[in-house]
This record gives structure tokens, C-alpha cells and sequence, in this order.
């Protein structure tokens, strides 16, 4: 008699890759802060955090293609990674730009720069609650849009400002550098209306 073999189908813990992805980011822009704020070597935690968490978003990306069951459908995770990523991509641009103008960040970045690492534990918050009788992710994830919604005026406060700068090569490379973490805090808020998302179609 032939002995038949029966393998289970692989159970990746997609929303883990997806948090893992997160912290990366996380830390990606805690140290974007502290470099803002005038430390010149956390550049590098940015850069690195940046690669790492290419790979962080490959592996994601195998594992969604292995699953047989994952605990939010695909194409949310694989919108959840894709945002972060641009995030990283976004924050590593905005040291390259900064250098490349000659244009140090000033305290307005500072502040945008803080309220992205706050916005992004609120992130890691809604992720974690994706997961069943852990709390409601929504609620997570409008923090996570309020705290977007503070950089949003910080950044008009920053442009009005500018029209006082006299010079028009920093007035122009500021307004850049500030569009920049503008573009960061809306990815933000497309990840955190992709949570919601994903918890009303589990309703």
C-alpha cells in the first residue's frame, strides 16, 4: 500500500513581516528627527534602516505569495508594505536633497520629523490590532491621521514663514525640503486609511 503524504500549506506570519516593516520605518524616522535636530550620523540609520527594509518588504512579498491564509487579504498587506517603503524612500531623498542644496534642516523639519516617528507607533498600533480581540485599529489609525493632520500646519506655518526669506535659494530649497516631509505625512495617512480599509471589509 502506498503511503499518500499530505502537506499543510505554509502559514507565514504576514502581519509580523508587516510590523517588522513598520519598526524599520519607525526607526527610520526617529533618527530622521535626530538628524534634523542637528546629528549629522544619524543619516546613516536612516540609509540603513532604508535598505533593511527593502528586504524586510521581499520577504513580505514571498510570503504573501506562499499563504495559503493570511489574516488581512493581499493587496492590503501589499499596500501596508508599498507605503512604508515610500516613506523610507522619501525620508533617505530628503537627507540627498538637503545636502545637495546646501540647505540644513531647520526647526520647522524638526517638528514634522517628531510628529512622523508619533505617527508611525500609532501605525504600529493599528497593525497590532488587526489581529483578533486586540482593540480597535481604527481608532489607532485616526491617531495616526490626527498626528499627520499637526504636520499638515506645521508645514503652512513653515511656507508662510518662507515668504519673509529674503534669499531666494534657501526660500526655494526650504519650500522643497518641506513639500518632502509634506509628501512623507500623506503616505501616512494613505497606510492608516489602508487599515481602516481592511477592517471594514472584515466587518
Amino acid at each position: 500500500m502506498r503511503l499518500r503524504h499530505w502537506f499543510l500549506p505554509e502559514t507565514p506570519d504576514v502581519l509580523g513581516l508587516v510590523r517588522r516593516q513598520v519598526a524599520l520605518t519607525t526607526e527610520a524616522m526617529d533618527a530622521f528627527a535626530e538628524w534634523a535636530g542637528g546629528d549629522a550620523s544619524a543619516e546613516l540609520t536612516v540609509r540603513d534602516a532604508e535598505q533593511r527594509g527593502d528586504v524586510a518588504k521581499r520577504e513580505l512579498f514571498r510570503a504573501l505569495h506562499v499563504a495559503f491564509v493570511t489574516p488581512i487579504e493581499p493587496e492590503d498587506a501589499f499596500a501596508l508594505s508599498r507605503g512604508l517603503d515610500r516613506m523610507l524612500d522619501h525620508a533617505r531623498d530628503l537627507i540627498s536633497e538637503s545636502q545637495a542644496m546646501a540647505c540644513p534642516p531647520d526647526t520647522r523639519i524638526v517638528e514634522m520629523a517628531t510628529l512622523l516617528g508619533e505617527a508611525m507607533r500609532h501605525i504600529d498600533e493599528a497593525i497590532a490590532r488587526l489581529t483578533p480581540n486586540r482593540g480597535d485599529a481604527i481608532e489607532a489609525a485616526d491617531a495616526a491621521i490626527r498626528s499627520e493632520r499637526r504636520l499638515a500646519h506645521a508645514y503652512y506655518r513653515g511656507m508662510a514663514a518662507l515668504l519673509d526669506v529674503e534669499d531666494r535659494s534657501e526660500r526655494i530649497a526650504r519650500r522643497e525640503l518641506y513639500r518632502r516631509c509634506a509628501q512623507i505625512g500623506e503616505t501616512v495617512v494613505d497606510v492608516a486609511e489602508r487599515v481602516i480599509y481592511a477592517v471594514m471589509k472584515q466587518s
